[in-house]
This record gives C-alpha cells, structure tokens and sequence, in this order.
C-alpha cells in the first residue's frame, strides 16, 4: 500500500487545478466568484499551473490574459471547449468556437484543448434535450469529425484535442469511452481521462490506463461520493443534481482511489498534466479556497509535483 509520507515524486506528471474547482461553469454567472479571486486563490493554494475553463470567464484578449496571470506566476496547461460531434449540422459553428479557444490556448503557450462533448440534459432542469443514445450513423459521425477537428487543432494551433468523457453525455460509459477511441486516429484524437466522470458512468480508469494508456493526453482527477452515485442511480438523477448533493469530493474520499491513479498514471511512457477538477456548482465564494489547499497537499504526498511542463502529446 502506497503511503503518503514515502511516496516518490512521479516525474512524468504535473499537477494543476481549473476554475471549476471554484465552482465555475459558465462565462459568467451570479453564482461565480469574479476571475481575480479565482486566480489569486488558485496562487494561495498552492498552484502554478491553471486550465483556463469556458471559454469568456478568464480574458479572451491574449495579452490581457497574460497580464493577468503573469503577474501572478502563473501558467496555462490547456484550453476548454463544448461542442457536438454528432451533429453535422452544427459543424461550422462549432468549428468557429473551438477555433477561438485553441487560439488563445495556443497564445498563451499551451498545447492541449479539453473537448467536452454536450450534455443531453440540461444543466439546470435536468430536462432530456435529446436521446441518450447515438445511432451507428451518429457514431460514425463523431469519428470522423473528431478527427477532423484534431487535424486542424494540431496543424493550425499546435494544440492537441483531447476528448473528455462527461456525466450526461454520448461518451460517458466505458463502452462508449472505447467506441471512441476505436472510431478515432490517435494522430489527432486522444483522451481526457477525467477519473470523476468515468466513475460516474461505471467505468474502470485502471483498466484504463492500462488498456489504452497510450490514448491518454491529459488527465482530470476527481472523486465521487459513492452513496450520491447509488442516488443517481435509484432516482434517475440529472448530473447537475448530483453535484448539488455533493457528488464530487475531495481526495482521499470517494472513487477512485487517487493514489491508485497517480501510480497507474506514473507508469506511463508520457508525460501528462495532471489537473484537479471538483465540480463545486453552485457553491458559497468561501469554500474553494480551503478545499483547494487540501487537495493540493494530499496529491502531492501522492507524488504530484507542479514544478514541470510535460510535453505535448
């Protein structure tokens, strides 16, 4: 059993956090605490390295972005994104918007772009806004867009699409997170391993990690609450209720087991950052912060270092 306290720094991993472990998921929101706060918090915790979240909540303006964060001593491990691969219809919209975030992820010096595909639930209502199954047509779709997608990405902005399976979404289950692996070229579409989300679908991220560890681009850690999944379970609940009672928490809580993951993840041939995400929506402006600094303080006695730049992968 690993211990924290003898516990060797894997060198093959950074650790970071993102505005969503400040309860942040829209540009802007009443819920949300003002991008100042988050970023001097994110320094008072403890962490150099930041996923600039949706798109229009950090500046969008490159050089007032790194101003911003300059000053702070902070860096960017990635960009955010949403949008619908199986919809052909919706290609050019949504190929303009991820355009946008890949050209301020790029401008601010990093090299991977998290891709979340849509939630058919609403966020707020929890009402279905469309089947939770995709036809083989649909399937096929998401291929081939994803690839297409990660051709531009890394051929235009030298940044690396890495597709983010989400509670809610066409690729939540590990049936699905392999379908579209096997739908994609690893050229130009690899994975987001987020640990939270593919437990929240029943998924095994060690088998994983150790069946397409190669996939792996980037990763989110996360715990969920066990007892809260059992509810979402029982009570068909939307993923934005989940997270209402409490469904993501802090390590060393909840599933899967943190510790696990970075010694899964340090075995790898590739270096990856490693970035907390707590899905904190809606929360009071003071309960980040201490959260934060824990989590922290836990990962790195996992053997977490936020000191290197992995890569591009």
């Amino acid at each position: 059993m690993t211990t924290t306290s003898a516990r060797t720094v894997a060198g093959n991993l950074c650790l970071g956090s993102a505005p969503d472990s400040w309860g942040v998921w829209f540009p802007e929101d009443d819920h949300q605490v003002p991008y100042t706060r988050f970023l001097d918090e994110l320094v008072a915790a403890g962490y150099t390295w930041l996923e600039l979240g949706p798109y229009g909540y950090l500046p969008t303006d490159p050089r007032e972005l790194a101003d911003a964060l300059s000053v702070r001593g902070l860096q960017v491990s990635g960009g955010t994104t949403f949008g619908a691969l199986h919809r052909p219809e919706a290609w050019d919209t949504m190929l303009a918007e991820t355009r946008r975030v890949a050209e301020l992820t790029a401008a601010a010096g990093a090299h991977h772009l998290v891709f979340i595909p849509p939630m058919y639930r609403d966020e707020k209502t929890g009402e279905y806004t469309e089947s939770p199954d995709l036809t083989a047509e649909q399937w096929n779709s998401l291929g081939g867009r994803a690839n297409e997608l990660g051709r531009i990405l890394l051929e235009e902005y030298d940044v690396r699409l890495c597709l983010h399976p989400h509670a809610d979404s066409h690729i939540q289950t590990q049936p699905e997170i392999e379908q579209f692996l096997n739908e994609t070229d690893s050229r130009y579409a690899n994975l987001c391993l987020d640990t939270g989300h593919v437990a929240y679908g029943g998924g095994d991220n060690l088998d994983l990690i150790r069946r397409f560890g190669e996939r792996v681009g980037y990763v989110h850690i996360k715990q969920m609450d066990p007892a809260v999944l059992d509810q979402v379970a029982a009570e068909n609940l939307s993923f934005g209720e989940a997270v209402k009672r409490g469904v993501c928490v802090e390590p060393p809580a909840g599933v899967p087991d943190p510790a696990s993951i970075v010694d899964a993840l340090s075995t790898l041939d590739a270096e990856l950052f490693v970035i907390v995400e707590q899905d904190l929506y809606p929360c009071a402006a003071e309960v980040p912060l201490p959260i934060a600094v824990r989590t922290r303080e836990y990962l790195t006695g996992c053997g977490l270092s936020g000191r290197k730049r992995p890569a591009a992968r």
